[in-house]
């Protein structure tokens, strides 16, 4: 297991992943509407939102404050200079899954199941509706590039809300205010309302935070189809797919892409519970459907 940080930092502990998650389906709750709901409405459960900024964790605070400081425009380039070279580790995806339970807090006494297990909560609940095999395995690895925190990334470099940098920071994104310590909010060239982008540019050409959604991204570029690879990019970019932001930037395919998103966030955000998957049971399973997309071993 991996040794517990230091308490006195409170976007350090191993909980705040568990905190940003359930941070998530206090902003966004599941209603009978949800399937209705136009992302596009500028007018979206804005004070429901401003609410939550109010009576949030003080961790969830404290993790936005250095998240929103430090994803500037230059730390995203580097990281991807650092990680998308997949230097770091040989091997495959039923074994990265493995090697993430090193994540597992023993102090929390909120959950006691294990970080494959939550992949597998995802997964087996894609494939209880029958959705197609390559959304199951999607489901399955979407949360695989917590791997970074393993590499000794803090969690504000890991996880949170996802958003665009190169241009100007949206004021829907969580905690807004916290952008005004990040220097890309003074630099001219970054935070224009198109920044470094031109109109209508497509997503694929757009920066987004650093985080594990871009790095697991990256690594199944290659091997899933684009729904899929929607659904890993931008599961956590809530000011697009939520909040209804940064639709200059898009193209046409972004759009069409959309509803995928909001499709496979309903497995992600509402499928946690305390039932345990059983890995034993369904590593057969898995490693059949991992083997149909991908190789037996890939660098991380």
């Amino acid at each position: 297991m991996v040794k517990l940080p230091d308490d006195s930092d409170p976007t350090q502990s191993d909980d705040v992943m568990e905190a940003w998650e359930d941070s998530l389906k206090e902003r966004y709750p599941k209603s009978p509407q949800e399937e209705a709901f136009n992302p596009t409405d500028p007018n979206k459960k804005q004070e429901a939102f401003r609410n939550y900024e109010e009576n949030a964790r003080p961790s969830v605070r404290a993790f936005y404050e250095q998240n929103h400081r430090h994803q500037t425009y230059e730390f995203v380039l580097d990281k991807k200079r650092q990680y998308l070279g997949f230097e770091k580790k040989t091997m495959g995806i039923w074994e990265a899954a493995e090697y993430l339970n090193q994540l597992v807090d023993d102090s929390d006494p909120d959950t006691n199941l294990s970080q494959l297990q939550h992949l597998l909560q995802t997964s087996e609940a894609i494939r209880r509706e029958g959705r197609p095999r390559w959304m199951i395995l999607t489901g399955f690895i979407h949360d695989l590039g917590k791997v970074l925190c393993l590499y000794g990334e803090p969690q504000w470099a890991v996880v949170g809300d996802t958003f665009p940098v190169g241009c100007a920071f949206s004021d829907r994104i969580v905690f807004p205010q916290f952008f005004d310590a990040n220097p890309d909010s003074t630099n001219p060239e970054l935070n224009s309302k198109l920044g470094v982008y031109e109109h209508g540019c497509g997503l694929d050409k757009v920066h987004l935070s650093w985080g594990h959604d871009e790095y697991i991204y990256h690594m199944a570029k290659p091997y899933l189809p684009m729904e899929g690879l929607y659904m890993l990019r931008y599961h956590s970019f809530y000011p697009w797919h939520r909040e209804g932001q940064y639709d200059y930037l898009c193209d046409e395919t972004d759009r069409s892409m959309l509803k995928w998103v909001l499709d496979f966030n309903q497995y992600d955000l509402y499928t946690k519970s305390h039932e345990p998957p059983d890995p034993v049971a369904l590593k057969p399973f898995y490693e059949d459907l991992i083997g149909e997309f991908f190789p037996d071993k890939l660098k991380w």
